[in-house]
């Protein structure tokens, strides 16, 4: 008898301290896994970003929480990782923001907050988070679409050629923000290269856009093999003007000159074709 109680003595501490124990292990971890989720390939990311994700949740409420719940979420977005893996780290941002909430510093609604609500509203996950500024968020999104809806500019290319927004009215424009030292700008550009050459007999215009020089940007294009116009946005006037705050992010714009598809990250062929299906575009 003395033995059976000793035994559930034992399986009662060990049940008792493996939470905290997890936890402990889990954040030093956790950190690991996320500095490592670049080097994985497109087959093992959303398993990867479930753990992880689950891992978090069993941290303790705190600060150190809601941060690995958002550096997850902006790595979770970078081509196309699934439903579920969306899901579960919206699941886990929330739960994060719901046990601690960030307060707000000036106008804005906290990153996190913002980071929550685009994968509501551009990726389609649910959260059941309840949260003033998680509304504020969505609100500011709102408002940030229509800004980009209104939005116009005149850049040079590469060519010094002047390419005005405003002026490309008849033609199906996906504009994309991106950079040379940005992975997943570099990743999603054959893709953009393959559609634009096999849509713009359709009258497709792709706008690639960035803040860099052009003794930068120029052999960096030629050594690619990049196809369509790249533009230099000196000073990164209209990536404000489109409230930018990551890359790459893509618009597409029908031939009306209305915002009918958005990404926030970097983007698969597939997800490029999805949003332009939202334009008279065929195959």
């Amino acid at each position: 008898m003395n033995s059976i109680r000793h035994i559930l003595f034992v399986a009662a501490t060990v049940l008792l301290t493996a939470p905290l124990l997890n936890a402990q292990v889990s954040e030093s971890a956790i950190n690991k896994q996320l500095e490592k989720l670049r080097s994985l390939n497109a087959q093992q990311r959303p398993a990867a970003d479930i753990k992880i994700a689950a891992d978090i949740r069993a941290l303790p409420a705190g600060t150190t929480k809601v941060d690995f719940a958002n550096r997850l979420a902006n790595l979770v977005t970078e081509g196309d990782q699934g439903a579920e893996a969306l899901q579960a780290v919206a699941d886990t941002l929330s739960q994060a923001l719901a046990q601690s909430p960030v307060p707000a510093k000036g106008d804005q609604p906290p990153a996190p907050y913002l980071e929550l609500a685009s994968l509501v509203r551009y990726k389609h996950v649910t959260t059941t988070l309840n949260d003033p500024l998680f509304v504020k968020a969505g609100q500011t999104l709102i408002a940030n679409d229509a800004d980009v809806e209104k939005a116009d500019f005149t850049l040079q290319d590469l060519h010094n050629k002047k390419v005005t927004l405003s002026q490309l009215r008849g033609k199906i424009v996906l504009v994309n923000f991106w950079a040379t030292w940005c992975p997943p700008c570099r990743a999603e550009m054959p893709d953009l290269n393959w559609i634009y050459n096999h849509f713009k007999s359709q009258g497709l215009v792709i706008l690639s856009i960035t803040d860099e020089d052009v003794f930068t940007v120029g052999p960096f294009i030629v050594r690619a093999g990049y196809d369509p116009p790249v533009l230099i946005d000196t000073g990164g006037k209209v990536a404000k003007q489109f409230h930018i705050n990551g890359i790459p992010k893509s618009f597409v714009f029908n031939r009306e000159g209305k915002l009918v598809g958005e990404s926030i990250d970097q983007c698969t062929q597939r997800q490029f074709l999805d949003m332009l299906g939202n334009t008279d575009l065929h195959n």
